[in-house]
């Protein structure tokens, strides 16, 4: 679809970018047969716009945040999150990492950034030259790394109140949340000891 990334196309849609990654609403649509590459994007970013509307727009003035900000945190936090509730206190931890000057340190950005992703990262991956690599650069990335759905959205502009920094993935799908780097490490060994046992468990079967 060479009109996604075509900047006169973007900006006849009302996209604030040169490329309408993260536009893209996730949705069921019906589309004729016959639908051309313009109007099946159309569509999409119609319903972006329906769904990013004026409350949310204001939501994210009152962040500090532009709607193309807007769309990039969410895009990360749609990477992120498994369980619904906890995409606004991921949310909260990314907000707080930016307000502290802190790395975002998300992997759904190196996944992005990888050529061979998404899959399994590798210390060397976190390292791999790319401005939307969270773990070199400060900052959000240039743009969204995915379309992110409506709960997302949301959050981004709409974070938990807390004070947490840090977040590390427990297996199941949810995380621990966590304020200090101290309580992060204990954390991560409390999973990686966790996954130990679970794998113990499995292999006397």
């Amino acid at each position: 679809m060479a009109l996604v990334s075509d900047p006169t196309f973007t900006r006849q849609l009302g996209i604030d970018s040169d490329d309408a990654e993260g536009y893209l609403f996730p949705e069921t649509y019906r589309v004729s047969v016959a639908a051309c590459e313009r109007q099946i994007l159309e569509t999409l970013v119609g319903q972006f716009h329906r769904v990013f509307d004026a409350a949310l727009k204001t939501d994210a003035r009152r962040m500090g945040m532009t709607v193309h900000e807007a769309v990039t945190m969410a895009s990360i936090i749609e990477g992120e999150a498994q369980v619904a509730g906890e995409r606004d206190t991921i949310s909260a931890v990314y907000h707080n990492r930016l307000k502290k000057r802190m790395r975002l340190q998300a992997d759904p950005t190196v996944q992005f950034a990888i050529p061979d992703g998404p899959r399994r990262l590798f210390y060397k991956d976190y390292e791999y030259p790319s401005p939307y690599n969270t773990y070199r650069h400060g900052g959000l990335p240039p743009g969204p790394i995915l379309s992110p759905g409506a709960a997302s959205l949301t959050a981004a502009v709409n974070p938990a109140d807390a004070d947490y920094l840090y977040f590390v993935a427990k297996g199941d799908g949810s995380h621990i949340f966590t304020r200090t780097a101290r309580e992060h490490e204990a954390a991560k060994r409390q999973t990686r000891s966790a996954r130990r046992q679970t794998w113990k468990r499995s292999n006397r079967r």
